[in-house]
């Protein structure tokens, strides 16, 4: 027994199977965030009023540049998500919409690009 309408079933057409796959990964990465951006908070204002050297070094750290390059790659995950989900809302014409998922992705490439190569860059020395 489908679950399939008749016409559904004519046409051959169905779910592209996309959606939950998209769903699961904001999610997912929203809540990722609860605890990082809960410990980032934490570490700067934990710094507020120190030194640019005390900084460089709690960023050198290796724990920290971890957690600040899994907090830096998830919000951009997430951030790049929301984006396309607004933009295939509310954005109706095809060429338009295209090339503003086409932006989008290749902003969020090219800040994630820049965040990790800057932490990478503090953590591993100059």
């Amino acid at each position: 027994m489908s679950l399939k309408t008749p016409l559904a079933r004519v046409r051959g057409l169905g779910s592209a199977r996309s959606g939950v796959s998209h769903y699961w990964v904001q999610r997912l990465t929203a809540i990722a965030l609860v605890p990082l951006t809960l410990w980032f908070v934490a570490g700067v204002y934990s710094h507020i009023g120190d030194e640019y050297a005390v900084m460089h070094a709690w960023l050198a750290q290796p724990l920290t540049a971890i957690f600040m390059l899994l907090f830096v790659v998830t919000g951009i995950i997430h951030m790049r998500l929301g984006i396309q989900v607004v933009i295939e809302d509310y954005i109706h014409h095809e060429t338009a919409k295209l090339m503003h998922l086409i932006a989008n992705t290749c902003f969020a490439v090219s800040l994630g690009v820049a965040c990790v190569f800057a932490i990478l860059k503090i953590s591993l020395g100059s």
